[in-house]
């Protein structure tokens, strides 16, 4: 989705967050809220910011998954406060919510196109975008689409590692919210990763050799243990015992790389490709609740992390996305993990509801 290019709109969207943020921090403060009520009435702009930023703080906080109790005791204690605090639209539209219809809403745009990766835009990328910007990031909360789900054969949810064995006693660890589809016939071996990450474990089979198709990649192998992830700009192939071969004939020029222990290829969408060396422990090191990030962008590293936080996280600044990160952060403290990203960037993660953070610039 292409961000927005006016200056005017774009500060606004920033400043509308930023409203939203405080407001939500302080309900009843009656001097946020005249500045506030001031700045509305300034331009235009803002107000058309507020309303769309409204509509998407909405959207995202009735994105919940259905059965959590947590959820309603929390918005019933918001509610039972109300009576104790000056009256503030803004708060009160994150709690007015209609999840049946959120939910609808997700379908009818996650229907439309393939579930969309987490972590392409900012906060301020998405406030003007009106609700079906909304109700696409809502998708991004859910999980895997609806339509990836009924493509899939397996699939994770949020922060659920699951192991699979195959007909052939193959394996294939799922890393959360990922999904998969496999096609195993008399002479051929073949798993597609619709979404996510995953770990497989293949059992030697000279006559069959086994394939991987992960986004623009094939992974061929004959018997190893190798990990697979999508990403938002790139996907990666690494290798923990065996030799693996990663091609895609359809780039120009055309991907042809052979991978043993230890060795790691990361193909970009823009055709780059970037060898490495990492130690065999570290390969699908989610397997063990570590994420190792090693000078990677702060946004990539999130992106990560957002599988394992049930609920979504948003990053409102591009130069501090793309700041990078190196460090090892445990995975089953997703929160933990991304304050510790947070202080080594000089940023900060504020709590809009237990299910939305936003990380920005301290």
């Amino acid at each position: 989705m292409a961000g927005i290019t006016d200056p005017v709109q774009k500060q606004a969207a920033q400043d509308a967050t930023e409203w939203l943020i405080r407001l939500r921090e302080e309900p009843n403060n009656p001097d946020l809220q005249s500045r506030f009520a001031d700045w509305c009435a300034q331009n235009p702009a803002h107000l058309d910011a507020w309303n769309a930023t409204k509509r998407t703080a909405d959207l995202m906080a009735k994105a919940k998954p259905a059965g959590k109790a947590d959820w309603q005791q929390f918005l019933d204690a918001k509610r039972n406060n109300t009576a104790d605090r000056a009256p503030n639209d803004a708060v009160d539209a994150l709690l007015n919510i209609d999840y049946e219809k959120a939910v609808a809403e997700s379908k009818v745009i996650s229907a439309q196109t393939r579930f969309q990766k987490r972590g392409n835009m900012s906060w301020r990328g998405i406030g003007l975008g009106g609700v079906a910007v909304a109700a696409s990031l809502m998708a991004a909360v859910i999980g895997p689409d609806i339509a990836t789900r009924m493509q899939a054969d397996h699939v994770s949810a949020t922060g659920e590692i699951s192991t699979i064995t195959l007909a052939d006693n193959s394996t294939v660890t799922l890393a959360p919210e990922s999904a998969i589809t496999v096609h195993f016939d008399g002479t051929t071996r073949f798993v597609e990763l619709l979404d996510g990450e995953a770990f497989f474990d293949v059992t030697p089979d000279p006559q069959k050799p086994f394939r991987v198709g992960a986004d623009n990649l094939t992974v061929t192998v004959l018997g190893t243990g190798f990990d697979v992830s999508e990403g938002t700009d790139a996907s990666s192939v690494g290798v923990e015992h065996g030799l693996v071969q990663v091609e895609n004939a359809a780039d120009v020029p055309a991907v042809f790389e052979k991978l043993e222990a230890g060795q790691q290829v990361r193909v970009g969408r823009d055709g780059s490709v970037l060898r490495s060396e990492t130690p065999t422990s570290q390969i699908g090191a989610w397997r063990k609740n570590q994420l190792i990030a090693q000078d990677q962008p702060l946004l990539e590293v999130v992106d990560q992390l957002r599988r394992y936080f049930n609920g979504t996280i948003v990053i409102t600044d591009e130069v501090l996305a793309s700041q990078t990160v190196t460090g090892v952060y445990r995975l089953n403290d997703p929160v933990s993990a991304l304050r510790g990203m947070a202080r080594a960037q000089k940023a900060s993660v504020r709590e809009i509801t237990p299910w939305i953070l936003v990380v920005s610039p301290s």
